[in-house]
């Protein structure tokens, strides 16, 4: 699909100017940083965000940064009617409309090359699950993303419940959008062990096998078991299964640190900037950290701001202990 040209205010009609706050650069413990980590230097015009925590509207901190200067965004906005303590809760009917000028920010930050990745799960309302996500997809195909990809997070660990017409969620979506076909991604950096069946599956192969076994439905998709035979590693599914974590467990999200490393192993290269928008607990800044990754963290809550510099700041100091060690 043809990127459409997006009209500068066209999301943002009637919005209550209280949702725009001024940005602020989260410094409280006046500690150094990245301290003495052996990345490269970011641009001149990216200075004042790269490594930072920034408490504001991230539709308006977006603004100030150039254009095509992301290379991967993360994130778990708050999902419809939800985080109502934090962040005020957006109505399901509302939702689209309130995402949409982000997302506008969102595909002009981000490299014709990079990814955006967007953890995002439906609610039930008045019994039935609402289309809100569906619609939000459709209309960010509408303002020029690509729809590149659907990875599902399968939680190992989720409790069990009971209600009276639906059984447990456990697990969400992790919608992949990007500007073009074209986008960078690192297969080799996610692969994982074959597997048990390889034992059983591979020792014996038909003639079927050691040939490509095209599909009988006509999709073009088709496989060769036999080349398998010998691999110790295997590229993995797009179903991810991890357990949920909190940092802070006075925060609603249960984002795992493990999740947006994942993500950043797939799609970027060290020294590269990664988002999140929703920065939250600041898990995704740390996830780039680890994975000497640059990290610009947003959020409309000071409280959570600090929360993230602090975790930033421990591992920072944690990975300077282990380049002087």
């Amino acid at each position: 699909m043809e990127n459409q040209e997006c009209t500068p205010n066209a999301y943002s009609q009637g919005r209550p100017s209280a949702l725009i706050r001024e940005p602020k650069l989260i410094d409280q413990l006046n500690l150094p940083l990245p301290l003495e980590l052996s990345l490269p230097p970011s641009s001149d015009d990216l200075q004042t965000f790269t490594d930072k925590i920034v408490n504001g509207n991230c539709e308006e901190v977006l603004k100030q940064l150039p254009d095509q200067c992301v290379d991967l965004i993360v994130t778990s906005p708050p999902y419809a009617d939800q985080r109502k303590s934090t962040y005020g809760g957006i109505a399901p009917d509302a939702y689209v409309q309130w995402f949409m000028p982000k997302a506008e920010q969102f595909f002009r930050v981000l490299k014709p090359t990079g990814s955006f990745i967007l953890n995002i799960k439906e609610r039930v309302v008045d019994g039935e699950r609402h289309t809100y996500v569906m619609e939000l997809v459709l209309e960010m195909r509408r303002q020029g993303w690509l729809w590149t990809e659907e990875y599902i997070w399968f939680k190992k660990n989720s409790h069990p419940g009971k209600w009276p017409n639906r059984f447990r969620d456990n697990w969400e979506h992790l919608f992949h959008f990007t500007r073009t076909k074209k986008f960078r991604m690192f297969q080799d950096n996610v692969m994982v062990p074959v597997g048990d069946w390889a034992q059983s599956r591979l020792r014996n192969l038909s003639e079927t096998d050691k040939r490509r076994d095209n599909s009988r439905v006509g999709s073009g998709f088709g496989k060769k078991i036999s080349n398998w035979v010998g691999r110790e590693m295997v590229y993995p599914s797009n179903v991810i299964h991890m357990a949920t974590e909190c940092y802070n467990r006075s925060h609603s999200a249960t984002f795992p640190v493990a999740l947006p490393e994942w993500f950043i192993r797939l799609f970027t290269e060290e020294g590269d900037l990664v988002l999140d928008p929703f920065n939250g607990s600041g898990t995704t800044c740390v996830a780039a950290i680890q994975q000497n990754r640059h990290f610009l963290g947003i959020d409309t809550s000071a409280e959570y701001c600090k929360i993230a510099l602090e975790r930033v700041t421990k591992e920072y100091i944690k990975k300077n202990e282990f380049f002087k060690s």
